[in-house]
């Protein structure tokens, strides 16, 4: 959708008026008011002047992204998860460096070829200097969570976009990265703010443990539903009992400022007990919360502290000092003379009791276990989100090599050029950019345990070659080396993907199928499953803590829908739900994305048929919906959210569909399109 000429020029004009007056108007907020404000006084920008997206060279961006490599790599898994989440195909996922360069996104393809030559796309430059007014730029500018509607942008080839972003901090507190998602829908942004609000945190929290593998995490809340929980306080210690790292909820709690005003500080000045005394009491109790209060006061708290991830301790004294990793520099933590170098740990998950109730479920994961005893490959099958990984790790824990570690890697997620190296490792100097130690690929990390390739049909066929060498041969050789490496370790693999049909289109190595699929086991999607309400309460522990609550309605709501994003989806609702309702019972206004598909299936069946008033053209465009006719509507939440809004628009303006086109300024195929994808079903005259 291109502005015209008329409605660029009344663009603009709103915007200079809104500075003339000093206000912002009706339809915006302060922080953009104060956005365009800097656009034109600061960097002299004209809103209607023809805007060149800004992009930076191939190597500036591939230096960029080794320099924030760590962020990359901890928001890489929640991106895609968001997206698939959003399931919107106009719709993508875009993370930006501290210049508003954006280095990692995830987005349909036809989307991405879409809108790249308007400048969304890797290596742009979306800060406000560049791009105006935009929900990157802006939320770079002010540090905070921002959404920009479609004529709050500054520039006028951006008003056809929606944009909502949110800042990611790293352990320091600095500002690292900003998350976005930029769509052409019309997007619940106050929902969507909640949904990246707590993708930023998870990121943040696995930037902890990626940057601190060898401290002990220490989780905590004044309440204990909430430990383990995305509203918890956590904090990295050293073995000496200091602190390294903090999350924002753990400053909030303990009411400091900043990471500094709490770093290098013991844990006996925090809380009234030592780490030793809250490490032995945590393992008494199976790491279960336990009570601790505030140093000085008489605040109480849950607390839980672990041993370190990393399989040793942090010494003390200690130093902040830099190093180099494959994305720039970190913060690691020095002893003596010798640095330890920064390991690849496993981010601690909350716990979830995966339930396995379900007869076909519980069948399998015994098969699986007796299989893999005898050196045998699994190979899961199933839909997205229907929680392979978990019952991979269920396999794990059962198994002769479970005292090993169990190793995931997401072919699907990771470009091809960086599958090679999380795979086999490299040795120091085999690229640019490579850390001066090398790295231990993620099949050496196995060893001894187990090797998760999660959507291995989306594996580059020149890579399979090498891993079924791999499989074959039990030996492994890093990038740029010569030196061969003995592995032992089990394996599983899973997919969405109908690998035979892959096989027989000549994407996927015949050989290697039969190497992987020593069995293959179908994994029934959660719609299927018998114990759906046990996984919907487990679910709801792991997500909002033992003495979380649900109102039968609410419960039956989860029980009714139909999952098309099954766990993970699941996962995503009741964590949103969790947030909404702030430790009350959950109930049906805790769950508005699944109340919208409710709504919108009722209101898909329209009483005696529509007629739509179109006062421009008595000719229905070709492919525009012209039943009345109810549909079978299988929207993700967002797209529910948005077929309701539109549903009221219409009736609002009784059906006149020229009236509801001006009042979203859109051209009436635009709108014609939109009521189409949303099954929005009309008859004409």
């Amino acid at each position: 959708m291109t502005m015209s000429l008329h409605s660029a020029e009344r663009h603009a004009e709103r915007i200079l008026d809104a500075l003339r007056r000093g206000e912002p108007s009706v339809a915006t907020n302060d922080i953009v008011t104060r956005s365009w404000g800097r656009c034109v006084h600061d960097y002299r920008l004209h809103p209607d002047r023809p805007h060149e997206p800004t992009v930076v060279a191939r190597s500036a961006l591939q230096e960029r992204r080794e320099r924030i490599g760590d962020v990359i790599e901890c928001a890489r898994h929640e991106m895609s998860t968001l997206f698939e989440q959003l399931a919107d195909a106009e719709a993508a996922v875009v993370l930006t460096d501290t210049d508003g360069v954006i280095v990692h996104m995830v987005a349909a393809p036809a989307f991405a070829a879409d809108v790249a030559p308007l400048g969304l796309r890797p290596g742009a430059v979306w800060s406000e200097t560049a791009a105006g007014t935009n929900g990157m730029g802006t939320c770079l500018a002010s540090a905070s969570p921002v959404a920009v509607q479609r004529e709050d942008h500054f520039f006028t080839q951006f008003t056809q976009l929606t944009c909502s972003a949110v800042p990611v901090f790293d352990p320091s507190g600095e500002l690292a990265a900003v998350l976005d998602v930029t769509s052409r829908s019309i997007l619940m942004q106050q929902h969507l703010l909640v949904l990246l609000g707590m993708t930023a945190r998870m990121i943040e929290n696995r930037l902890i443990d990626q940057r601190f593998p060898l401290a002990h995490p220490l989780h905590f809340h004044s309440r204990p539903e909430f430990v383990y929980t995305l509203h918890e306080g956590k904090l990295a210690v050293a073995e000496d009992g200091r602190i390294v790292a903090a999350n924002r909820s753990a400053l909030f709690q303990l009411g400091v400022q900043s990471v500094d005003d709490i770093r290098s500080r013991r844990i006996d000045d925090v809380f009234q007990t030592s780490l030793g005394e809250l490490l032995q009491r945590s393992a008494t109790s199976s790491f279960h919360p336990v009570v601790t209060y505030r140093a000085n006061a008489s605040n109480r708290f849950f607390a839980v502290a672990r041993r370190p991830a990393g399989g040793a301790s942090v010494a003390a004294p200690f130093s902040l000092s830099m190093g180099e990793m494959p994305g720039g520099a970190v913060s690691t933590i020095t002893t003596g003379r010798s640095a330890l170098r920064p390991a690849v740990a496993r981010p601690v998950s909350p716990p979830f009791n995966a339930t396995f109730k379900d007869a076909r479920l519980a069948a399998h994961l015994q098969t699986a276990r007796r299989v893999i005893a005898r050196g045998t490959p699994v190979l899961l099958c199933g839909e997205t989100g229907s929680g392979k990984e978990v019952f991979a790790r269920a396999i794990h824990d059962g198994s002769p090599h479970a005292v090993g570690a169990f190793v995931a890697i997401n072919c699907a997620s990771l470009p091809e050029s960086l599958i090679e190296s999380e795979l086999f490792g490299y040795r120091a100097g085999a690229f640019t950019g490579a850390q001066r130690t090398g790295r231990r690929g993620k099949i050496l990390q196995a060893d001894g345990g187990t090797l998760f390739l999660d959507e291995i049909g989306d594996m580059p066929l020149e890579l399979q070659a090498r891993l079924l060498r791999v499989l074959d041969e039990r030996e492994v050789t890093p990038l740029g080396g010569e030196e061969t490496h003995a592995v032992d370790f089990q394996l599983l693999s899973a997919s969405h993907r109908h690998l035979p049909t892959l096989v027989r289109e000549g994407r996927f190595r015949e050989d290697l199928y039969y190497r992987l699929a020593g069995i293959e086991l179908d994994l029934p999607a959660m719609r299927d499953r018998s114990d759906k309400r046990e996984l919907i309460r487990s679910v709801l522990v792991s997500e909002a803590g033992a003495q979380a609550a649900i109102t039968r309605e609410a419960e039956q709501l989860l029980m009714d829908h139909p999952w098309p994003g099954n766990v993970r989806q699941l996962r995503h609702v009741l964590r949103s739900a969790a947030a909404l309702a702030d430790g009350a019972p959950i109930a049906l206004e805790h769950l508005p994305s699944l109340m919208a598909v409710v709504q919108a299936a009722a209101s898909t069946a329209l009483p005696g048929g529509r007629r739509v008033i179109d006062d421009e053209s008595a000719s229905t465009p070709a492919g525009a919906p012209t039943s009345a006719a109810p549909v079978d509507v299988k929207l993700n939440p967002i797209q529910a959210n948005e077929r309701m809004m539109l549903m009221q628009l219409l009736e609002q303006h009784r059906w006149n569909l020229s009236n509801v086109a001006k009042a979203l300024d859109v051209s009436r195929n635009t709108l014609y399109r939109k009521l189409r994808k949303l099954h929005i079903d009309i008859s004409h005259p």
